[in-house]
């Protein structure tokens, strides 16, 4: 432990107003990187869920150091580990293009509540080192993430297209640069003027095959209205 933070432990005036304090600050850096992605749960959301949680711990120390409630007090805290899933669900969403999105920011709220429970315990040093290897995570570990997907031998396309005879020509495509097939779900039949048909493939890549270069080739096909991968 940190000799710096010794006068800091107790429950006063000086160290509440620290922890509080701290707790928007470490929230508000976690919640700084999801706004600029433009993420559900951002800037403000991650300081409220950050300093709720430290009150709620300051309030279980008052209750059993000042009013001499002799209960437990990491009664309330567990609430807000459980509870605080309850807000991380909201910013879970499967798109219409099943899609899963809102995982990194749902597991960052729960992340902020318990760096704000460990504020209000006093356990600085924790929830400092705790806002510093996140932001790591979701900064640097992210491009690691990103390159990583670019290389996997795995990958889900879903693509949107006119008639059959083009689906028959994105399987040849495939066929012609060694892509195997692993899965195929056709997800709208066609006959419909007004929507295009839907495929979604599981493609197992080569290691010369990169995904970008195919998403190129098959959206030059005639009749591919989109392609994306997932």
């Amino acid at each position: 432990m940190l000799s710096v933070f010794d006068s800091l432990r107790d429950v006063n005036m000086v160290s509440i107003t620290v922890r509080m304090v701290l707790a928007v600050l470490c929230g508000g850096i976690i919640g700084i990187e999801r706004e600029y992605k433009r993420r559900p749960a951002g800037f403000r959301t991650h300081i409220l869920i950050c300093l709720g949680a430290a009150m709620t711990t300051l309030t279980s120390q008052f209750l059993y150091l000042q009013m001499h409630y002799y209960t437990d007090m990491a009664r309330l805290g567990a609430q807000v580990v459980a509870g605080v899933g309850f807000i991380g669900a909201g910013t879970i969403i499967v798109t219409q293009r099943q899609r899963v999105k809102g995982l990194t920011t749902a597991a960052g709220l729960w992340a902020s509540a318990i760096i704000g429970l460990a504020i209000g315990g006093g356990f600085y040093e924790g929830a400092l080192f705790a806002t510093f290897l996140i932001i790591l995570a979701e900064l640097l570990f992210s491009k690691l993430e990103y390159r990583m997907l670019e290389n996997a031998p795995e990958i889900n396309l879903y693509m949107e297209y006119t008639d059959r005879s083009c689906l028959e020509q994105v399987l040849k495509l495939y066929r012609e640069k060694n892509v195997k097939v692993l899965n195929m779900e056709i997800t709208r039949a066609t006959g419909s003027e007004h929507h295009n048909a839907c495929a979604i493939f599981s493609l197992r890549l080569h290691k010369k095959c990169k995904v970008e270069p195919l998403l190129d080739a098959i959206h030059c096909v005639e009749g591919v209205a989109a392609v994306e991968e997932l």
